[in-house]
């Protein structure tokens, strides 16, 4: 099986006909995911790859029974486009956007809860289930289909861990970049909670950074509530105090927010902690009994 996304899912393209939306729609038809809609204001009654363009996500989930949404439009406008898909009933919506203003992301939280859907990112790679949907824009070619769950607040990491779990015949059942903003629309818990439903997901990865409290709150929820193993890696073991690192959310503001503290909280629950990336898969292979 797969979560979030998966063979049911008829995906809608916010952006379909900017560069990055067009660039990344091709690479999802690529992998075989069913690209239902596109949207562009003012472009509607066109086709991108084959793929029907409207001006708005309402008529395109009217038309085409869309139920995922994937958003590639500027920061600006971002929440916009969140709040479009969500009035019109798309069950899941993933925002690759970065830049989306923190203030507007708090507004998002609070509909969200109203609407009862699911949002990944901002700032994210977005979802990927092998062999069955690519709701992202990470490369296909370093996964396989398998029973490893992953969930990060990394994309680069992602792309690694991923290939070097390929590498050693260990594949995916879904990949989940949830972002690395300060405020995003899916926490790990969430994510997590998904994977442990899930009877084909035999372990997860959790891939954390230095800032915040989350990877804390995941290892009290791992320890209490699942049974699926969990190896986990935290980024930015030298990262300098009081600088931000890359993601808007990932800043050390010492205590318990650096990547040691946060690997001995993983730890002190019973989760294998990796010291580096590479350590990950061989940790992996470990807990499911394997060879790496």
């Amino acid at each position: 099986m797969a979560i979030l996304a998966d063979q049911n899912t008829r995906l809608l393209v916010q952006g379909i006909t900017g560069r990055e939306g067009a660039f990344h729609t091709r690479r999802m038809l690529g992998s075989g995911t069913r690209v239902v809609a596109g949207v562009t204001p003012g472009k509607g009654g066109q086709s991108f790859e084959g793929v029907p363009v409207f001006d708005t996500v309402s008529r395109a989930v009217r038309e085409t029974g869309a139920n995922t949404s994937i958003i590639f439009v500027p920061a600006p406008f971002a929440a916009d486009a969140i709040y479009e898909a969500l009035d019109a009933g798309i069950e899941a919506v993933c925002c690759i956007t970065e830049g989306v203003p923190v203030h507007d992301m708090m507004k998002v939280t609070d509909y969200l809860k109203l609407r009862g859907a699911t949002l990944i990112g901002p700032n994210c790679p977005g979802i990927f289930s092998p062999g069955k949907a690519n709701v992202s824009i990470m490369p296909a070619d370093i996964f396989s289909p398998g029973g490893v769950g992953v969930v990060s607040r990394s994309g680069t990491l992602t792309y690694q861990i991923v290939n070097e779990l390929t590498q050693i015949g260990l594949g995916q059942s879904t990949a989940v970049g949830i972002g690395g903003d300060p405020i995003i629309g899916t926490d790990f818990i969430e994510v997590l909670r998904k994977f442990e439903a899930d009877p084909e997901t035999e372990c997860v990865v959790m891939i954390g950074e230095i800032g915040g409290n989350a990877e804390q709150r995941a290892a009290e929820y791992i320890s209490s509530e699942m049974e699926t193993p969990v190896v986990a890696y935290i980024a930015g073991f030298t990262a300098p105090e009081g600088k931000t690192m890359g993601h808007a959310g990932a800043i050390v503001s010492g205590g318990e927010t650096t990547a040691q503290a946060k690997s001995e909280a993983l730890r002190r629950a019973g989760i294998r902690a990796a010291e580096n990336p590479s350590e990950v898969a061989r940790l992996v292979a470990e807990a499911l009994g394997r060879e790496p």
